[in-house]
């Protein structure tokens, strides 16, 4: 059985990825959005979070605003180090309770460890995953691995969205809001 763990030439290949920002309300608005969409049939969810003060931050915001839209409790919250010998214990808290989706705010290279763990040793689906916009970064996804995140998605800080499909990022602006028509003329 081979590690999950990327190994720290690869991760320096990549240079030094950024911190996560603080969340925007935009971002918030469109995660929760991509979760509660017509015909989108989550109910409940787990939140994992990076240490960082950012990420627990949007992770704390996003349980808030679950919580005010009358959703059921958010079933669990996992955090993890942005470093770790393996990731095991986090990865095992992250998926025991068996969620309909799974929420993630994290730096991108502890999520691209967590992640490989993840797939490496529990049932968890990616394409069940929903991420906030650090995640949305090309580098995540080459990290971990072109298949451990195949269909994770989430929001970027302007409002749009990104998805993850073989291996690559794909993102979407927002969607640009039409002025209420005006009638013209007389009847």
């Amino acid at each position: 059985m081979t590690s999950p763990l990327i190994p720290r030439a690869e991760v320096a290949a990549y240079g030094r990825l950024p911190s996560p920002a603080p969340h925007s309300d935009a971002e918030l608005a469109t995660l929760l959005g991509l979760l509660t969409a017509p015909g989108v049939r989550i109910t409940t969810v787990v939140v994992g979070h990076s240490r960082d003060t950012a990420s627990r931050s949007s992770a704390e915001a996003f349980v808030e605003a679950w919580r005010e839209i009358g959703r059921q409790p958010v079933l669990a919250i996992v955090d993890w180090p942005e470093s770790a010998a393996s990731w095991l214990r986090a990865a095992d808290r992250f998926t025991a309770e068996e969620p309909d989706a799974w929420v993630v705010a994290a730096a991108p290279l502890g999520w691209a460890q967590m992640s490989r763990r993840l797939r490496h040793s529990t049932d968890w689906d990616p394409a069940r995953t929903y991420g906030f916009a650090a995640l949305g970064d090309s580098r995540v996804p080459a990290l971990a691995g072109a298949a451990t995140l195949q269909g994770m998605r989430g929001a970027t800080a302007e409002g749009g969205t990104w998805a993850i499909d073989r291996g690559w990022v794909t993102q979407q602006p927002p969607a640009r809001r039409r002025p209420p028509l005006q009638p013209h003329g007389t009847l």
